[in-house]
């Protein structure tokens, strides 16, 4: 996948500019695609000049003028010929994991400081997506939402950055109290 891809998706059902582009991705994109706003920019532009978003200007009377971009007919086409394609498998590339492979032979109080801080940041990404679940399905259950809501695609994507996060937290306490034994069982001998 290419960053203009999941630009062009997050362009799917809102004309966003530049700025609420980089938000959308903190927001909701960032669980499966991350980029710096520098280079969503620099993705608007060539996509406005391959023709696969259009763009617009808005002039604003007490701030500066914005550019809003919406995704054209050969932008839709586009991502038609990316979801045809097959996926490429997803690999983990995680230095924490490096890291917690050498438990055995380094310091396991600094990674289990790395794993709590692991944790910390897991459960707030956990909490904006619960969020974000919540503003997206309204009044209606998750079942309801699934069924029948508008926008379906970036609630799954959401949901599974859930699943993400809750494994990330569960795997950094799990891996932390095994820490804590073998430290425990190590000073006891």
């Amino acid at each position: 996948m290419a960053l203009r891809h999941a630009v062009l998706a997050a362009l799917l059902d809102d004309e966003l500019s530049g700025y609420q582009l980089a938000k959308a991705f903190n927001l909701g994109v960032a669980n499966f695609w991350h980029a710096l706003p520098q280079q969503l920019y620099a993705e608007l532009a060539r996509l406005e000049k391959d023709g696969l978003i259009t763009g617009r200007d808005v002039v604003q009377d007490t701030r500066p003028n914005k550019r809003l971009f919406t995704v054209t007919g050969a932008g839709l086409a586009e991502l038609e010929g990316f979801t045809a394609s097959s996926a490429k498998p997803f690999f983990i590339r995680d230095d924490l994991l490096v890291m917690v492979q050498a438990a055995d032979h380094v310091d396991t109080d600094h990674l289990i400081a790395q794993l709590t801080e692991r944790t910390v940041f897991a459960q707030a990404k956990i909490d904006l997506f619960g969020q974000l679940l919540r503003r997206m399905r309204g009044d209606r259950t998750e079942e309801e939402f699934l069924r029948d809501g508008e926008h379906v695609g970036p609630y799954l994507t959401c949901l599974r950055g859930l699943a993400f996060e809750e494994g990330n937290r569960d795997w950094c306490e799990r891996t932390v109290t095994v820490l804590r034994d073998r430290q425990a069982a190590r000073a006891r001998s």
